[in-house]
């Protein structure tokens, strides 16, 4: 019995980052991924919803970085979640200029605030991005084009940092592998979650089933995913955006980022279900709910390495790797210093996340919930 624990233990921390992504590897590509789709007769309308609430400081540069976007046909709307400084006022002096103000007369969320919009919206693909982002000037162009293909539903952007002197800050190796996995899921059933910073959506996949209480970025993908279409990445894609002001407010953001994950797949189980969504079910059991469940599989591999290590040289030499990987992370926390090296960088961000996923899960099932959001200052 104990034996066994270790092995699911072990199965259940390499899943996620390593054999989920080999076994969609192993699967064939879904029929028409990546082939050129020819060009529409016409550009189609598109809407670009920006999501704001009590962004006085930062909304009017937004507006004039979606102003300078070269797509011929676009229609700007500002989606308010109640905001109650200036930002609904200067959203006002653009109106001359065709700059729509969505407003949620009350504070129920940033869906809420952006269903407001989509009601408004008179665009045939739906843009949503939010205030922190800057988008550049052809980006809406190449974004639709992905559009072309009729089994696509919605496409997602790549993020890009940007450092405090403006230079862009270089990809690590988490980034560079959920990048890669991004287009592997894209190749396969499609993506299990967008870019919230910046994505696009089919307007019929918005129109039905937006849920206010779930992430957008989720829930797209997953409306995608019911009609029949598959939400892809597009690299060529980026949204640019600064990262977070108090570096140590960081882990309290992956916090609320994963309750409002853990919120969306709860009120979405059925998303599980193969029979109903296929290979799309695989992926959301692979990327989200097994990701999830890591730290708690590193406890049972910890405490059964412990338990088995005097019964074989295998267990032993499991109990020795994780002395000496948890005791890389405990002297990069308390070095920071060490920590721009790669060989500690790698596990304590491996360590903080799943940190992070286990408090965001304790959190959750205690009822915490993260329905209405305040954007992080950047």
């Amino acid at each position: 019995m104990l034996k066994g624990l270790f092995w699911i233990s072990v199965v259940g921390v390499l899943f996620s980052y390593f054999l989920y992504p080999l076994l969609l590897r192993l699967t064939p590509r879904r029929a028409g991924a990546g082939e050129v789709h020819p060009e529409p007769a016409s550009l189609p309308r598109v809407s670009l919803i920006v999501t704001a609430h009590n962004e006085e400081k930062r909304i009017r540069d937004k507006i004039e970085n979606c102003l300078e976007l070269s797509y011929p046909d676009l229609e700007l709307i500002i989606a308010s979640d109640a905001s109650s400084d200036g930002t609904d006022g200067i959203v006002g002096e653009y109106e001359a200029k065709g700059v729509v103000l969505a407003r949620a007369k009350e504070r129920k969320g940033k869906e809420y605030a952006q269903l407001q919009a989509i009601q408004k919206a008179s665009g045939d693909i739906l843009v949503f991005s939010d205030v922190a982002t800057s988008i550049p000037g052809d980006a809406i162009e190449k974004m639709v084009r992905y559009f072309n293909d009729p089994s696509v539903g919605a496409v997602s952007s790549e993020d890009r940092f940007v450092s405090r002197d403006g230079s862009v800050v270089g990809e690590g190796a988490y980034v560079r592998y959920e990048m890669w996995l991004r287009g592997v899921e894209s190749e396969r059933a499609g993506l299990v979650g967008l870019s919230g910073s910046f994505f696009a959506a089919r307007r019929e996949v918005c129109e039905q089933d937006w849920d206010i209480l779930s992430p957008s970025d989720f829930n797209t993908a997953l409306n995608s995913a019911r009609k029949g279409m598959v939400a892809v990445t597009a690299p060529d894609v980026l949204g640019f955006y600064q990262d977070v002001a108090d570096a140590s407010k960081e882990y309290q953001r992956k916090i609320r980022t994963i309750i409002r994950g853990l919120t969306a797949l709860s009120r979405h189980m059925e998303v599980l279900n193969p029979f109903r969504f296929g290979w799309f079910a695989f992926q959301v059991f692979g990327h989200k709910l097994m990701r999830w469940a890591v730290p708690w599989f590193q406890v049972l591999l910890l405490v059964t390495s412990f338990m088995l290590a005097g019964k074989g040289g295998v267990y032993a030499l499991a109990l020795l790797g994780q002395v000496i990987f948890y005791g890389v992370v405990i002297a990069g926390h308390v070095k920071p210093e060490l920590r721009e090296r790669t060989l500690v960088k790698i596990p304590y961000f491996f360590v903080q996340v799943n940190l992070a996923i286990a408090r965001a899960t304790v959190d959750f099932l205690r009822g915490r919930r993260m329905t209405v959001w305040t954007p992080s200052q950047r």
